[in-house]
């Protein structure tokens, strides 16, 4: 699986401004409003490989949506697709979704597809203890401004401790896990896979990951918010596509694995030990994270933790607009189907 959740706003800036350039951004959501094809990006990520699913078994064709997936091995090169206009939808963390909205793009969530629940974590030497109060004043590495940046600052805030109280680096998470593993830095906060490579180091253990934050990292379907107003029939298909392909997942586990471990170029054993830290969300699980709420839980409740690190990291020059950015009618409108008598 290749590296994704990198946030590189530079380039969606820049990814941004091509959309002047030869109608560039035109091309996808011109496909979508005049009926063909239907342009949707995806990368390596556990919550993310059922669209190979759904293509292999024709579950868009069922749904009556054509659909042209475009599988990117670099995440970085799908989210400047989906900027620059190139994709009607793209498969995102809520991290880089709102990078992206806050840099100028339209986008809008449709599906939640899954929580990471334990692929990212903070991992410590024997030195340090098994509490996140025992990473005072040790020196800690992550990559700067990505999801598990973030999960390290929630960490120590729970704590009532801050970053100023840990020797923080930052640095690239494939170097980060590298570096650790062969005995830089106390702590190393990283996902999967880069986990299984930081814990080759004797003693390392798990001080806390993302299964403590449940919620804090979601990973969603994203359309450019143009096809919500212009095309809700194509969203909605594309909704119930996603659904049908998850219950075709549970009524052929080992056939579906088969095809997700090939994308992910993984046997289809590692894949499945990798898949047990992400947790696919259900049709109720969406909507109730759709939901406004008090705990990471909630989309909106973690968007708004997520707004102020985004412009504290310098990642971003001002807040991500969180009107349209949500959008579960579509996910209820299917819930609906499904309990009609």
């Amino acid at each position: 699986m290749k590296v994704r959740r990198t946030w590189l706003v530079l380039a969606v800036s820049i990814a941004l401004g091509l959309t002047t350039i030869a109608g560039a951004g035109a091309s996808a959501g011109a496909a979508a409003s005049s009926g063909k094809t239907l342009t949707i990006g995806y990368s390596a990520w556990p919550g993310w490989f059922p669209l190979a699913v759904a293509e292999k078994e024709g579950i868009f064709d069922q749904v009556g949506l054509k659909v042209k997936l475009k599988y990117f091995a670099d995440y970085i090169g799908s989210l400047d697709a989906m900027s620059a206009g190139r994709l009607d939808a793209n498969t995102q963390t809520l991290n880089d979704t709102m990078a992206g909205v806050a840099s100028g793009s339209k986008q809008s969530i449709v599906v939640v597809n899954d929580n990471s629940a334990g692929n990212d974590a903070i991992i410590c030497d024997k030195s340090v203890g098994n509490t996140i109060q025992d990473l005072k004043g040790k020196t800690i590495a992550a990559e700067e401004g990505v999801v598990d940046h973030f999960l390290l600052l929630q960490g120590l805030a729970s704590v009532g401790l801050t970053q100023s109280d840990i020797d923080f680096r930052g640095v690239l998470t494939d170097a980060a896990a590298g570096a650790f593993s062969g005995g830089q830095f106390d702590c190393v906060g990283v996902f999967a896979p880069f986990t299984l490579q930081a814990l080759e180091r004797p003693g390392s253990h798990v001080v806390f990951s993302s299964k403590d934050f449940p919620g804090s990292i979601p990973d969603h379907i994203v359309v450019a918010s143009s096809l919500v107003k212009d095309n809700p029939d194509v969203v909605q298909k594309l909704v119930d596509a996603w659904y049908k392909t998850l219950d075709y997942i549970a009524a052929h586990p080992q056939e579906s694995i088969d095809i997700m471990a090939a994308k992910a170029e993984l046997s289809s054993a590692d894949y499945e030990k990798l898949a047990q830290g992400t947790k696919i969300f259900t049709v109720d699980d969406a909507l109730a994270a759709f939901k406004d709420g008090t705990t990471s839980t909630s989309l909106l409740y973690t968007a708004r933790q997520i707004n102020p690190f985004l412009v504290k990291s310098g990642l971003t020059k001002q807040k991500a607009s969180l009107k349209g950015l949500f959008v579960p009618k579509f996910t209820q409108a299917y819930a609906d189907s499904i309990t009609a008598p």
